[in-house]
């Protein structure tokens, strides 16, 4: 049974529930968001609804409980009690659950009276990549009585809500992801990457990191590497391809890179914990997703400096200026992709030049400082909105 927390701390509590704790985009938004809020403001809790990992170790704060639920597939109905339970011990002031996995959630938060809850939704679902999915929408309206409050990242997602749900817009927030840009920084000079067993200095590095699943589609980035060798066969002696992230498309892409004899020209360690060591090591970012909300990783790169090829879905579009800090390509198209490989590693001065003016935009409009600041006006707001903000100020937990 988790432990329960000292009745006489008056900050408010936050309660964030996911499906699972792991390494991603949007728990790495989780993570940045508690490590950052002001620790003399907030008080924070991360529930799973399946599974947490050694991720949760990216958490800085001491005073912040992590619990797994190890649901199993299917309807989460059956935790339902033991949700109420421990809404009812920990007595949050707000829950906020993150994508649709994680909505019903907000149930037995209402029935344990939690005064706000707030339902984010981070990206498509995997099986609905264009919003079209009735079922979906559906499932959304159903679960629409018990949330006061949206948050969309991006505008995609926010017109989704709005068009396709039914919220009204007033009760829509949409932010950007911020980046660290301090942590996530160019190196100055050509760094190696641990254990990569190409030289930066003497080879041109294009790279993704993510997860190997299939949203993510990096066998099209092997398609589209292997077809720009050929089309531009003096490229051989310098490009490279670095795939970061554990999933089942990694043998998949694999299998793609050694049929179409580039095996011995890209590098799949699997995952890896240091994120912005691997992207200081390359020149140039990749990202085939076939769906997305707000990248963090497009974020982290273009904070490095990297020029970025990304995929025309969800916010791609408005994170990558195309041909001014990257190019948009359209996704599952790997012969478009191709092309973008092969003009900007044809073109290091280009590729370097879209690199600084990603960095600026990171810095101008995608900071750590702006996130943080929004979520704190929002739960500020939402918990003044219900009149909660002088209860817990007095103690009132």
């Amino acid at each position: 049974m988790p432990r329960a927390f000292r009745p006489a701390d008056n900050r408010p509590l936050i309660v964030h529930v996911v499906h699972r704790f792991d390494v991603g985009g949007l728990e790495n938004g989780v993570v940045n968001l508690v490590n950052h809020l002001p620790a003399t403001a907030y008080r924070h809790a991360v529930v799973a609804l399946t599974e947490v990992t050694d991720f949760k170790l990216r958490i800085r704060r001491d005073d912040v409980q992590v619990l797994a639920l190890h649901k199993p597939p299917g309807h989460a109905v059956w935790l339902y009690p033991r949700l109420y339970r421990l809404f009812r011990q920990w007595k949050p002031q707000i829950v906020h659950s993150r994508n649709l996995a994680a909505l019903e959630t907000l149930v037995p938060a209402w029935a344990a009276g939690v005064p706000v809850r707030i339902h984010g939704e981070h990206g498509r679902d995997v099986d609905d990549l264009d919003g079209r999915s009735r079922k979906h929408q559906w499932i959304r309206r159903f679960y629409r009585p018990v949330v006061n409050h949206y948050v969309a990242l991006g505008h995609d997602l926010n017109d989704y809500l709005v068009e396709k749900i039914g919220v009204p817009r007033s009760d829509v927030t949409a932010i950007w992801n911020g980046v660290d840009a301090e942590r996530f920084a160019p190196a100055g000079a050509a760094v190696p990457i641990g254990g990569c067993p190409f030289d930066p200095r003497r080879h041109w590095l294009l790279g993704t990191v993510g997860r190997m699943q299939a949203v993510k589609d990096q066998p099209t980035l092997a398609r589209a590497f292997a077809l720009a060798l050929r089309r531009q066969p003096e490229l051989r002696e310098r490009l490279r391809l670095v795939m970061v992230g554990e999933g089942p498309l990694r043998a998949e892409s694999r299998r793609i890179l050694e049929a179409e004899g580039v095996g011995d020209l890209a590098w799949l360690p699997g995952e890896r914990i240091d994120v912005a060591a691997v992207l200081r090591g390359l020149h140039c970012f990749a990202l085939p997703s076939l769906a997305e909300g707000i990248s963090n990783t497009i974020l982290e790169a273009m904070a490095c400096g990297l020029p970025v090829v990304a995929t025309a879905v969800g916010a791609n579009a408005s994170l990558v200026q195309h041909g001014v800090s990257g190019e948009i390509v359209a996704p599952a198209d790997a012969d478009a992709m191709a092309q973008s490989i092969v003009r900007l590693a044809s073109r290091p001065d280009l590729a370097a030049t879209m690199g600084r003016a990603g960095r600026a935009a990171v810095q101008g409009r995608f900071s750590l400082a702006a996130m943080t600041k929004a979520y704190q006006h929002l739960y500020d707001s939402q918990l003044a909105e219900r009149g909660t903000v002088r209860r817990a100020e007095a103690g009132g937990n």
